[in-house]
Formats: structure tokens, sequence, C-alpha cells
């Protein structure tokens, strides 16, 4: 036997023990407190009724906005509508992700944001990347959980995944944690436009796909 054959295999082994370690360590990352992903990064987090909502790509941008009172009540009775099981409130959480979008698009400038890889919007005022987006719905999640809106879900860490290595661009999102099996989901608002639902998964298969 050529050597060169039995060297394929190994490099095929290994590459695939690399993939899987990666895959595990980068779904590790929703471990973390989900305040410090703002640390290091242009965003600023939450506080119990106003929100710091990035834009521009990478947050070059900030705008404040605030919830008053009736915003608040709002995004309670979204939620709200989640109690009955853990399924339930990832679709409530859809709902109040496209209620934020739409509730700060006109204060942001981001009502007309497109979704997606749109690399000729960058350091455009209320156009968002992947790291916009996934601090925004970090910080609504946030608020969300501060005011004991979640009963099923805690927030999880913002996690990314791709380093070009890997053939796939890179890209992050927010996530929650299912508090009965520990089990994590992808909120990711970035593929669709402004006010869209976000796509939610298992973490595990978020991890795995290659694009969006």
């Amino acid at each position: 036997m050529k050597f060169g054959s039995l060297i394929k295999p190994v490099l095929l082994t290994g590459s695939l023990l690399c993939a899987l370690a990666t895959l595990a360590g980068c779904a590790g990352q929703a471990n973390g407190n989900a305040s410090a992903w703002y640390n290091g990064r242009e965003a600023i987090g939450p506080t119990a009724s106003r929100i710091y909502i990035c834009h521009g790509f990478g947050c070059t941008y900030t705008t404040p906005v605030d919830f008053s009172g009736r915003d608040l009540r709002r995004l309670k009775t979204i939620l709200a509508s989640g109690r009955k099981s853990p399924a339930a409130e990832r679709r409530a959480i859809s709902k109040a992700v496209q209620w934020q979008e739409t509730r700060v698009g006109p204060t942001v400038g981001s009502s007309n944001d497109v979704g997606g890889l749109d690399m000729q919007n960058a350091r455009v005022r209320g156009q968002m990347d992947c790291i916009d987006e996934a601090t925004n719905t970090n910080s609504l999640l946030l608020v969300a959980e501060k005011h004991g809106f979640l009963k099923h879900h805690s927030v999880s860490s913002p996690v990314a995944r791709g380093f070009f290595l890997d053939g796939r661009y890179p890209h992050a999102t927010a996530t929650v944690r299912e508090i009965n099996t520990n089990a994590v989901f992808a909120v990711d608002s970035w593929p669709d436009s402004n006010g869209k639902p976000p796509k939610i998964s298992e973490l595990t298969v978020w991890m795995s796909k290659r694009a969006g």
C-alpha cells in the first residue's frame, strides 16, 4: 500500500475531528454571560427601559431608544402569548423581535434595513450587519428578562460561526436557553429585512449551516 493512500484518510479524519471540535467550541460560546457581549465592542448594554440600537455594521453607530410604559406593556403582552410552552415562547420571541424592529425603525432610520449579506451598505446609517442584529436582539431579550417577561427561557450569550478557514463567512446571532432542557436556540434576525421574523433554530443546527 502506498504512503499516499494512508495519509489521505488520516488527513480527512483529522479535518473531521477538527471541524467537530470547532463546532463544539463555537456552541460553547452560549455559556458566556449575555451582558458580557458588549465588552470590547462599540455597543452599549441596555437598561431596564433603554436600548442602544447598533447600526452601520459592527455597531459603527448607536442610537438610544427609550421604551415607554406603553412599550413595555406591549412587549409583555407579546411574550405572555407564549407562556404555555417553550415552543410557544420561542414563537412569541419571534414576534417580539419583529415588534422591536418596527418600533425603533423611525427613530434609528432602519425601517428599510436590507436583510442578509449586503456589504455595499457598510457604514450606512440604519443598515445592519449580523453584529448589529445580534446585539440589538440580545438587548431586547435582556430587557425582557430584566422585567420577568420570559418564563421558559433565559438569555444566553450571542455566538459566532465561520472563520474563512472553514469556508464560511463569519456570522453571529443572539441566543436563548430553554430552562427545562438546557437546549440553546439561535434567534437570528439578520437574514431578512427589517420587521421580518427572525430565524429561530437549535444552535447546533445554526452552527452547521454554511450561510444565513
